[in-house]
């Protein structure tokens, strides 16, 4: 289970961020997760309470945001939703399809007390 290993590096942000900004408690951290990134937020959201505890993270809430996958086709220069990698344009049925969204992984925004 990767999720756990990404769920440790997501409270590590979260603690290094908060005591940069020198606050005692996180309440709150929001995560963005890709589609496409392999990534389940169900996974996330288990481990993330037994990563955080003893940490100032402990009782945070963890929110996942889910992000379409996305790409632009070089074929028909059109931007268009992807529901899996290397899957076809599903507007003109060409396979250069750049994936531009829905793989990523990352904290976008936390809450400290």
């Amino acid at each position: 289970m990767h999720e756990m290993s990404l769920t440790e590096s997501i409270v590590e942000i979260a603690v290094e961020t908060a005591r940069k900004e020198g606050a005692e408690r996180v309440t709150r951290v929001v995560v963005d997760v890709g589609q496409l990134s392999h990534v389940e937020p169900e996974a996330l959201e288990f481990c993330f309470a037994a990563v955080a505890r003893g940490t100032i993270v402990e009782g945070a809430r963890l929110e996942v945001a889910r992000v379409p996958g996305a790409g632009f086709c070089s074929d028909c220069g059109k931007t268009v939703a992807i529901a899996e990698r290397f899957s076809p344009c599903p507007e003109c049925g060409g396979f250069r399809v750049q994936m531009t969204a829905g793989d990523e992984l990352k904290v976008r925004e936390m809450e400290i007390a």
